[in-house]
């Protein structure tokens, strides 16, 4: 992964700057990424530590270790909840799921088929900038946090160039992910506890939430569902509320419609009434 090397420019006048013409061929490719440095992270040091219930004492069962349909369904559990963050009904997958019972598909490709659900899009990938979106999606398949902002920039130029089928494909065919998770594993947080700290890493779903405070700020502007509005008049207006007309003017309104509507149905009946007396 990397960085974008520098593009060379020719200055055309004192504050514009060009493409030099013998770059524009090499424009229209991708340009290829740069290594990145990893960090010292708990996910890249072995844990001496006893197991606990923050670092199990071995890796969660493989596709090739499962006998039983209990086993499968546990598998399949545990896939959402790594994720998604749960395994709620609404949101799984049926196809996806028959195809892995059967053998059509293996674990690496049930993931990255809820990479690229639409549960995964408009949860994660719509409501996040793709600096938030690298975070949320190296945390869930690799297991770590990011490297830093070098690996936050690289991964997010991948996204913006070739989009999110590229970036999920990119890691779950990277060499850190089959050495690790391999095609049968689940993939699942890396070496929570470190020898000589009290307490380890917290979950990932902790520490990074599933959107940030830009979408959320962003859905507090905007009107909520029908009869859900928690504003009380005589108290200051909402800004998704600002270009509405207040109660007051909304019951004036309507009454006006209503006492229109009563009158044109009286003048309808007096109107047949008289054509029928003639």
């Amino acid at each position: 992964m990397s960085f974008y090397p520098d593009i060379g420019c020719e200055r055309r006048g004192l504050d514009t700057f060009a493409p030099s013409s013998t770059l524009l061929p090499t424009l229209a490719m991708a340009l290829p990424l740069l290594d990145v440095k990893p960090t010292a992270l708990n996910a890249r040091v072995r844990n001496f530590m006893p197991a606990t219930e923050e670092s199990p004492p071995k890796p969660p069962l493989t596709l090739g270790q499962v006998q039983d349909a209990a086993s499968m369904d546990v598998q399949i559990d545990q896939a959402y909840r790594q994720i998604f963050f749960h395994a709620f009904r609404c949101d799984r997958e049926p196809v996806l799921e028959s195809q892995l019972r059967s053998g059509q598909i293996r674990m690496r490709d049930f993931i990255r088929g809820l990479l690229l659900s639409d549960k995964f899009r408009r949860d994660f990938y719509r409501c996040n900038s793709n600096y938030r979106l690298v975070e949320q999606v190296v945390g869930r398949v690799l297991g770590r946090p990011v490297y830093g902002d070098q690996e936050r920039i690289a991964w997010s130029i991948l996204i913006a160039e070739q989009g999110l089928p590229a970036f999920v494909d990119a890691l779950l065919g990277s060499e850190e992910y089959l050495v690790h998770f391999g095609d049968d594993l689940v993939p699942f947080q890396r070496s929570r506890t470190l020898a000589g700290r009290a307490i380890g890493e917290r979950p990932f779903n902790q520490q990074a939430p599933r959107y940030g405070a830009d979408w959320r700020d962003t859905h507090a502007r905007r009107a909520p569902s029908a009869g859900a509005s928690p504003w009380v008049p005589g108290t200051p207006r909402p800004a998704w509320l600002r270009d509405q007309p207040t109660p007051a003017v909304q019951t004036v309104w309507l009454g006006a419609i209503a006492a229109g509507a009563v009158i044109l149905s009286v003048f309808g009946l007096i109107t047949v009434a008289a054509m029928l007396s003639t």
